[in-house]
Order: C-alpha cells, then structure tokens, then sequence
C-alpha cells in the first residue's frame, strides 16, 4: 500500500526522509526563551510544545511560540498523566484545550486511549478548524506484540487521523525488534499516510534512527531536556540519518 505524504506548511511527512522534532518542557517563560535558544542551534524540522509541563495557560506558551517560530510546523502535545505526562486532565479540559490550540498549532496530538469514539470526533473538529492529527498510542511497560501493533496503528487510521504513533517500551531485545518488524509491515502494507513508530529506553535507541528504513516519519530528539526515555541529542540524530541517507 502506498504510504501518502502529508505537508505541513513546507514540511513534506511520510516522504521517506525522517523529520527531526525537537521537544520544548518549559515550565514559564523564562525556561521556553532558554530552550528556544537552543532549538535555535540544532538541526530541528518540527517543534512539539509539551504542554503538560507548562505552569501556566499552555496556549500562551503556543502564542508566544508561534511568534518566535512563524515558519516551523509546531506539534501541540498535551501529554495526560495517565501515558506518561505531566499532569492529569479530565477528558472535557482536554477537549476544550486542544480546540483552543487549533487555531495556532499546525499539528495537534490525540490520545488513543482517551477513548475512540472520542478521539474520531475531537479530529474532525480540529480538522475543521485547520489543524492536522497525530493520534498516539504509547505504552511505557511493555510491548504489544507484532500484529497488535499493526492493528492499533491500522485503527488509528480508521478513525481519521493524519498521522499516527505508537511509542512503546521494550523489555529485551526482541521487543525492539517486534516494533521494526511492525513498521516495516506498516511501510510495505498498510500505511496508507504518514505514522511514527519508536522504542523507547535506551534499548530502543536504534529505532530513533532507523526511520530511513522503517518508514517512520519523524523521530523526537533533544536540545534541553527531553520528554521521553530514551531520546537523544539532536545534533547526533541529524548526523546519523545523513549518514543513513
């Protein structure tokens, strides 16, 4: 199955070439001009605002990020406490935020475990109001097996996301490898638009840089700090995918 490309501003996913995202966890304004300074000064294609660290209204952090970012796609991420994240927020907060957020981000992250009927309505809403989805899957345990995988990948499509992710944990080596293998099914079968696949931790390291051969649309790397395990230098990651070019 052709795997369809998706641009955003003049951003191509999906084309075959990884993108690099570079995460900001700012807390106040003091910390995101800290950390848009050093996003500055490494190679980064996307900037995904995390805004479950934001003590504040995050869409302040997004206006203001806006401004400083006019022409780099922005991933807005409310990561919920429940996968990962900082905070807790009851399904109608969320909601009511990621609407907000519409009208500013050009991406905008979507729980799948927030509820599928849930998620399919809140897409198509942001989707009206001009922004893309990321619906993610993420699982800091374990790993599903290869055709679970697939399958949560393949639903997420159903269900109208733009793109769609899954970050998951390995608890040994075959673990990575069930997540490769997963990809690479998703690239030659089922893919029908752009999706993201890692393994996080350190064992998982090698799936962060292995998008040249999985498919895997953007992988997430570090100027500060970073929000998940496993991510790394983005200076390091842009080298190695040149070399993997």
């Amino acid at each position: 199955m052709k795997n369809h490309t998706i641009t955003v501003k003049n951003l191509t996913l999906g084309d075959g070439t990884p993108k690099i995202c570079v995460p900001i966890t700012a807390h106040d304004h003091t910390e995101l001009a800290e950390q848009l300074e050093k996003l500055r000064a490494v190679p980064c294609d996307m900037a995904e605002l995390r805004a479950d660290y934001y003590d504040g209204d995050p869409i302040e952090e997004l206006t203001v990020l806006r401004g400083q970012l006019p022409d780099m796609p922005i991933l807005f991420t409310f990561r919920t406490k429940a996968e990962g994240g900082e905070r807790a927020i009851s399904p109608g907060e969320y909601a009511a935020l990621n609407r907000r957020a519409a009208g500013c981000a050009d991406l905008i992250d979507l729980e799948l475990n927030r509820g599928e009927e849930f998620l399919r309505e809140l897409c198509q809403e942001l989707q009206e109001n001009g922004a893309k989805v990321v619906a993610s899957f993420h699982d800091f345990e374990q790993t599903p097996e290869v055709d679970s995988l697939i399958a949560l990948l393949c639903r997420m499509q159903e269900l109208g996301a733009d793109v769609t992710k899954a970050a998951v944990m390995p608890q040994n080596e075959r673990d990575v490898l069930k997540l490769l293998q997963a990809a690479a099914a998703m690239k030659e079968q089922y893919a029908d638009r752009p999706y993201i696949v890692m393994s996080m931790g350190r064992l998982g390291g090698i799936s962060r840089l292995a998008g040249t051969l999985t498919g895997s649309a953007v992988t997430f790397a570090t100027a500060a700090a970073s929000s998940a395990p496993g991510q790394m230098d983005a200076a390091l990651v842009a080298q190695v995918l040149s070399a993997l070019k």
